[in-house]
């Protein structure tokens, strides 16, 4: 009887034994896969302070999914970009001989940007928009360090909306010489729908800020005070005070020059339309650039010098008359006064090019310049119907 208790007893201690070495081993796995840190067993029982693991990795990311950075050009950049403080008088005069006398001055304070595109030995050049300098009696400068300079136009062209303002190199200190940069300008004609964009600016006045996008469209032609002007358009924001500054492609390059005052029916300060900016191509005002850089008057665009409609084919099917450019008005003294177009005539060529548009005659023009000779080509009314000429215009 002695005998079987203690066989059962040596067959329990082998089977404990058996289930504990199991165990361990089960232990000893799960520690190598991760699942379960055997140090953390002899705290058990401790108080310990929570801790955070961290640990390396590899995270595919969903198709579909992108994070933008763009860091490194505007990084690059920055140091190229300014903004730009103007003041303006907005009234003058006196109110009556009780007060206010002689002194009621009343100015106007406005914000926008510029890109830094050329040094000389005595003058730090900036581009700009016209709208942003036009009729300030003060401009500063801030560059990139929150350094501020006065400064005063170089040139300016109110047809293209765009300005160069100068610094005096004498008025700049050895902190900002090293902190700025000088822009690299590139083709905007290489711009294709889609492309990504950065534009970079003085939003609201608050300080530069970046935005990003893609190219919506290309040679949009915005209206902006009865004055078309092709247009980079953009899905990037552009705000009041981002005018003047850089519309960048992936390289860095500066492509357009932002405008505020397009993204709205007002003025630069008020642009409010959601997901459309637009900007000047660079490459269409790279002569124009230089030109005022250097002092010079800026080119002057060639005018036919008159006035008139489009007869659309719907017109013309119903009152029987070429379409074309109807001629309402002529100014005298003009191109076309001198080589003698008639109001009634209606221009339907010019130098070979069908007139299907308005905007096919404006274009065009913005390519010539006072004193160039142009062929249009016009239909007049003879008797009961319209015949064809050929008239040589002097633009004026």
């Amino acid at each position: 009887m002695n005998e079987n208790k203690k066989s059962s007893k040596i067959v329990i201690i082998i089977v404990i034994s058996f289930i504990v070495l199991i165990l361990v081993s089960f232990v000893i796995a799960l520690n190598n896969v991760g699942l379960l840190k055997i140090d953390a067993l002899k705290n058990l029982g401790t108080t310990q302070k929570a801790e955070l693991t961290y640990t390396e990795t590899n995270t595919k990311i969903k198709e579909g999914i992108y994070i933008i950075d763009v860091s490194d050009i505007v990084e690059e950049v920055m140091p190229s970009i300014v903004s730009i403080t103007s003041k303006t008088l907005v009234r003058s005069g006196y109110y009556g001989p009780f007060y206010n006398y002689g002194n009621s001055n009343t100015y106007a304070t406005g914000a926008g940007s510029g890109i830094i595109i050329s040094k000389t030995d005595n003058e730090l050049l900036i581009l700009t928009n016209n709208h942003v300098i036009e009729d300030a009696e003060e401009l500063s400068v801030q560059f990139v360090n929150e350094k501020s300079v006065d400064a005063t136009v170089k040139g300016a062209s109110e047809d293209r909306d765009v300005a160069v303002i100068a610094i005096k190199m004498s008025d700049l200190d050895n902190d900002t010489i090293n902190a700025i940069k000088i822009a690299t300008l590139g083709d905007s004609n290489e711009l294709k729908v889609g492309n990504g964009i950065i534009a970079i600016g003085n939003a609201l006045g608050y300080g530069q800020s970046v935005t990003t996008g893609v190219v919506s469209a290309l040679n949009r032609e915005v209206k902006v005070d009865n004055v078309s002007t092709k247009m980079i358009q953009i899905d990037a924001a552009i705000n009041g005070g981002n005018s003047g500054g850089a519309l960048l492609n992936n390289k860095g390059e500066v492509v357009g020059i932002n405008s505020a005052k397009y993204s709205s029916s007002v003025t630069s300060t008020s642009a409010s339309i959601e997901g459309m900016g637009f900007a000047i191509p660079i490459s269409d005002v790279k002569d124009l650039i230089t030109a005022l850089m250097n002092g010079e008057e800026a080119p002057q665009n060639g005018v036919i010098g008159i006035e008139g409609y489009m007869v659309t084919s719907t017109q013309a099917s119903s009152y029987n008359m070429p379409e074309g450019l109807y001629i309402s008005k002529i100014v005298s003294g003009s191109g076309a006064d001198k080589a003698g177009l008639e109001i009634g005539n209606i221009i339907v060529g010019i130098d070979g090019k069908e007139v299907t548009k308005i905007s096919v005659i404006t274009d065009y023009l913005t390519t010539k310049k006072k004193g160039d000779k142009i062929t249009l080509k016009i239909k007049y009314i003879s008797g009961k119907e319209y015949k064809e000429k050929a008239v040589e215009v002097t633009l004026s």
